[in-house]
């Protein structure tokens, strides 16, 4: 029994340190920042809970990398459509945080299901890309791709929770560029986008207080005490840190700086401001060039993948980080819309941590298995 629990030492010389060691370090680095954030009004209360997620994430991911990624392939529709189920249920029960129903809570244990159908949207992608060995110009191949990609971000878009449903649209758009997808094709639905965010615009879905975050970014200055706060505050609190920034300062009666105190959120969607005041734009160029490195590996195991499955899952991957870093950095600085994307693996969030470790996770099967093991 216990052999079928350990990692053939074949398979562990496979496994891609880069990005096991990447990962690890960008979380760390997460933790500090959290409990920076937080320190004045919790203590460690977060970043303890965040580091408990952790070694809960990395015990699970253990588990997940014994087993060939090819054998979870059967059981993906059952994953997928249960993600759907729980989106669902969190339209019609689920808890409501920051003007979004999309959380199911249960006493101190709370689950974001967007987070799963995120990963069940690009494991379904994967499977039907497989299944079809990767003809994806085919008409009703399209179709069928375009079905697994629009029902998760249905529901999300009704909660309402745009910026997942941001994310999911850009993972379903790189998968389909990278999968070959014509471009006329890719152009015509960009198009269809617009016409659909016109009509989402003024459909009543997307509220006043969403509507002033995509203005704010046209307009920064107008109404700084209102919409435009959050944005305000964040850039002036990065814009103190400079190219050293600030640093840590650990006094036990400091809370924390300027970015602590004033920016809303500041352990979750607007961590990255508590990292340009603290670590200034050193700081973030050495996050950066980590995450870089991630992407690298990803892009570089799935053009080494042994099937469409196993690539696919990769680019899927691959675009769900440069998307989520361009959004969540690009709101605390001006140049994108505000929107409840976290930044991944910093930010603060049990259910994110652990489904975007065990997503990764997943890659490294990949690259693991990505050639014949003789034993």
């Amino acid at each position: 029994m216990l052999n079928k629990l350990k990692i053939d030492t074949k398979l562990l010389k496979e496994l891609d340190l880069s990005i096991l060691i990447s990962m690890i370090m960008i979380v760390l680095f997460g933790i500090v920042n959290i409990y920076v954030a937080t320190r004045a009004s919790k203590g460690m209360e977060f970043s303890e809970k965040q580091f408990v997620w952790l070694i809960l994430s990395l015990f699970v991911m253990y588990f997940l990398l014994v087993i060939d990624y090819s054998t979870i392939m059967a059981y993906v529709p059952i994953f997928y459509w249960i993600c759907i189920g729980l989106l669902i249920f969190t339209k019609f029960k689920g808890a409501t945080i920051n003007g979004a129903q999309g959380w199911i809570r249960y006493g101190a244990f709370s689950l974001q299901p967007a987070e799963l159908a995120k990963m069940g949207m690009i494991l379904m992608l994967a499977k039907k890309l497989n299944d079809m060995d990767g003809e994806i110009n085919n008409i009703k191949n399209f179709c069928i791709l375009a079905f697994y990609a629009i029902v998760p971000m249905m529901f999300i878009v009704s909660q309402p929770d745009m910026g997942m449903t941001m994310v999911c649209f850009f993972i379903a758009l790189g998968i389909f560029f990278c999968a070959g997808l014509d471009w006329r094709v890719i152009v015509g639905g960009l198009a269809s986008i617009m016409v659909a965010i016109v009509i989402v615009w003024n459909s009543g879905l997307i509220h006043d207080y969403q509507k002033g975050r995509i203005k704010a970014v046209f307009n920064p200055e107008a109404d700084e005490l209102g919409s435009n706060l959050q944005l305000n505050q964040s850039m002036i609190g990065i814009g103190s840190g400079g190219f050293f920034g600030t640093g840590l300062n650990m006094n036990k009666d400091s809370v924390g700086g300027y970015s602590s105190t004033f920016v809303p959120e500041n352990q979750t969607d607007f961590i990255f401001s508590i990292i340009g005041e603290h670590f200034g734009t050193i700081g973030a160029i050495f996050l950066l060039v980590i995450y870089g490195i991630m992407i690298y590996r990803f892009l570089l195991i799935s053009r080494e993948a042994k099937d469409i499955f196993g690539s696919i899952i990769c680019i899927g991957m691959a675009a769900y980080f440069l998307f989520a870093i361009l959004q969540n950095i690009g709101m605390t600085i001006g140049i994108m819309p505000i929107t409840g994307i976290t930044l991944p693996l910093v930010s603060y969030g049990g259910s994110s941590l652990m489904t975007t470790v065990l997503s990764i996770g997943l890659v490294l099967n990949v690259g693991m298995r990505r050639k014949k093991i003789n034993f």
